[in-house]
């Protein structure tokens, strides 16, 4: 495996990293918004203020028609500033634009706003559930054999509900958007995780040419699916511009974030598992409903990983979803198997304690040989071998109950990791200078994962080349397109189409590896050459379960009268693919692990009933995991080389990490206390 040092490192050090809010544009005026301060109703009328510094104040009357799209691109098919009607608190109401951000930011205040038909909001769990129609993330309901029938001729079942909390993805760099016009020619500067998608959203809702959209964005921030879709600054910034005739800039603040960007909707799900008494399932019924805005049925497909992760003849799931007054969910770190796998791996570990079957070997006895839901076979699939390494690397053998060391209550609990291998299509430029110097072009973003090192090391690899003489391009949608930085899927596509680029200059300059790329290009008197170079999912893939695994073991010590839970150690050990940068895979999970901690312990977003928003939206009453909180984090992964998922054998690993680690803990916990725990985050008052 290699190792390399990321090239955007001494960037991000020392400060040249440009990210969206710090590109700087002459003439610029300033953005804040107007919010809803109420969940439904419709606008009446607006106080605008004679306040100092003031150009324009742009709402529903002057904003201009813009054309509905589809969500997705956007994060919900409702266009902001084009009715009245208010469907969330924190709605864009207005833009105020001004010479200064605080003359901005002052104006907004001093607006007032009056609402009519407000009515209480209703509140999840009370209200009716909708099966969801089609959309990108709605995995069907799936049905195999006779659940009924596999439950009745079980030796044992366990049932039992759990719930996820609302979680905000809360990335350290607020969404930011510079827009300005040029005639019919846009241009943005915007922290985004797919510049295409952004692209293609900003030219239908003003209807031009995609071409005359240019999207610029190099560095993110961190989105972790914040900034995935198009959401309402995007639009309100360039519509502003358009409007006032200038560069417009508005950054948001880190308030309008838990409203504005989307968040990981609130799950009840219920899980029932039937089972022989030597451990093999008869039946798997997983069902879920979530939490979603009432203008779009967002849907958290919780339930996929039930259909392809145990060997089972009987299987059975169904979503549904509880529209409601509130912001509008979005994928966020690990979705679907992030909140999906806390209900099956909690049930697994219940299932294990009633058959008197240490929950490894359960897992083990109920490996699948081919995808049980479709019978497709897997592209690859190292379950077992993460499940022994991992209780090898734990120290799993040692498990007893009742442990202890002084006033804390030890418990050791373990968890199976999954997530889908997405694949999309991608492209990149590659180009040979004479000197031997390699540039490569592509529209992706670095977010934090480390793409750049990558796309050095599969260039340099493909063309013979070192990795340091490969500069990489990158985040610009004039560049050749990549689909997004999200999903997983960046490491297994766009190294696909980085390999395909680089082979075909290697083709131009009839090179063989070891060949002096330099002396060939001189020697065919030219000052470079280049090839563009693209990849997309074939057919082939299409005859494959593509997925990728892991395991995860968490150590937890409960303080026996606090209820305090402290986490000392994790070991994870994964099926992944090729493991292209073995540094930025580390890391990557790593932070994963951490993400995951949060969940089971810490992140809870509560929804005030009686005014229908976010109760604490900051970093106050929101708490994220720090430093502190973090034990030691044992990461490594299987050999694996999987090529039906990619040409360069990668699968990606962006979401992987975060999955397993709640129900790990949970499952941990159960074992300390003897208390089953089913619902995050695991509270004081859960334990005492």
């Amino acid at each position: 495996m290699t190792s390399l040092l990321r090239p955007d490192g001494p960037a991000k050090l020392t400060g040249t990293a440009t990210y969206a809010a710090d590109t700087r544009i002459p003439d610029v005026l300033y953005a804040a918004l107007v919010t809803s301060t109420v969940p439904n109703g419709q606008v009446v009328a607006i106080d605008k203020p004679d306040a100092p510094g003031v150009v324009a104040v742009i709402d529903h009357t002057n904003v201009g028609t813009l054309t509905p799209l589809p969500s997705p691109p956007l994060g919900h098919s409702m266009i902001p500033l084009q009715t009245t009607e208010i469907h969330y608190d924190g709605q864009p109401v207005a833009v105020v634009l001004a010479e200064t951000l605080e003359q901005a930011q002052h104006a907004a205040a001093l607006t007032s706003v009056t609402y009519s038909d407000t009515s209480p909001p209703p509140i999840f769990g009370r209200t009716e559930q909708i099966a969801p129609g089609a959309g990108l993330f709605k995995a069907p309901t799936d049905k195999k054999g006779d659940v009924d029938a596999g439950l009745a001729s079980a030796d044992k079942t366990v049932h039992g509900t759990y719930t996820t909390a609302d979680r905000h993805h809360s990335p350290i760099e607020p969404s930011a958007t510079i827009a300005w016009w040029e005639g019919d020619q846009l241009t943005v500067h915007t922290s985004a995780q797919s510049s295409q998608l952004a692209q293609t959203a900003l030219a239908g809702l003003f209807q031009i040419p995609r071409e005359h959209v240019r999207v610029v964005c190099a560095y993110v921030g961190g989105g972790f699916g914040a900034k995935g879709y198009v959401w309402p600054h995007l639009i309100l910034a360039a519509a502003a511009a358009k409007v006032s005739g200038r560069a417009v800039k508005l950054v948001m603040t880190r308030a309008q974030m838990f409203s504005l960007a989307g968040h990981q909707p609130i799950t009840s799900q219920t899980v029932t598992l039937g089972a022989t008494a030597d451990g093999k399932l008869t039946a798997i019924r997983h069902l879920s409903v979530n939490a979603a805005a009432r203008v779009d049925a967002f849907v958290e497909s919780t339930t996929g990983a039930t259909t392809w992760l145990y060997d089972s003849p009987n299987i059975e799931t169904d979503l549904k979803v509880e529209a409601l007054d509130k912001p509008q969910p979005t994928p966020m770190r690990a979705p679907a198997e992030g909140p999906g796998l806390f209900p099956l791996e909690s049930a697994m570990d219940e299932l294990a304690v009633e058959l008197g079957i240490d929950p490894v070997e359960l897992r083990l006895r109920n490996e699948a040989s081919v995808d049980p839901l479709t019978g497709k076979p897997f592209s690859s699939r190292k379950l077992v071998q993460c499940l022994t390494e991992g209780a090898e690397r734990f120290g799993w053998a040692d498990r007893e109950p009742g442990m202890r060391e002084g006033n804390w209550r030890i418990g050791w609990g373990m968890a199976v990791a999954t997530f889908g291998a997405y694949q999309a299509p991608s492209a990149a430029r590659v180009r040979v200078d004479s000197d031997g110097h390699v540039v490569v072009e592509t529209d992706m973003q670095e977010i934090g994962s480390g793409l750049p090192a990558m796309v050095q090391i599969i260039a340099a690899e493909t063309l013979g080349c070192a990795p340091s003489d490969v500069e990489v391009q990158h985040g610009d949608s004039s560049y050749p397109p990549h689909t997004g930085t999200f999903g997983s899927l960046s490491s297994g596509s766009l190294s696909a189409a980085v390999q395909n680029a680089a082979s075909s200059v290697m083709e131009k300059l009839q090179a063989q590896p070891g060949d002096s790329l330099a002396d060939l290009v001189d020697a065919a008197g030219l000052e470079f050459v280049e090839s563009e170079g693209s990849w997309a999912p074939d057919q082939r893939g299409d005859d494959y379960s593509i997925k990728s695994f892991g395991a995860v073991f968490a150590e937890v010590r409960v303080d026996a009268d606090l209820g305090l839970v402290r986490v000392p150690r994790i070991v994870g050990v994964y099926s992944a693919g090729r493991i292209i940068n073995q540094m930025a895979a580390h890391s990557q999970m790593t932070g994963g692990i951490i993400w995951g901690y949060g969940q089971a312990l810490l992140e809870r977003s509560v929804m005030e009933p009686n005014l229908g928003r976010f109760l604490s939206r900051n970093l106050a009453g929101y708490v994220v995991p720090v430093n502190a909180d973090i034990g030691d984090i044992d990461v490594s992964f299987v050999e694996e080389d999987d090529r039906i998922a990619s040409p360069s054998g990668a699968r990606g690993i962006g979401e992987l990490g975060a999955c397993g680690v709640g129900p790990a803990i949970a499952n941990a916990v159960f074992h300390a206390t003897g208390k089953r725990v089913r619902s995050l985050p695991i509270r004081v008052h859960d334990l005492l």
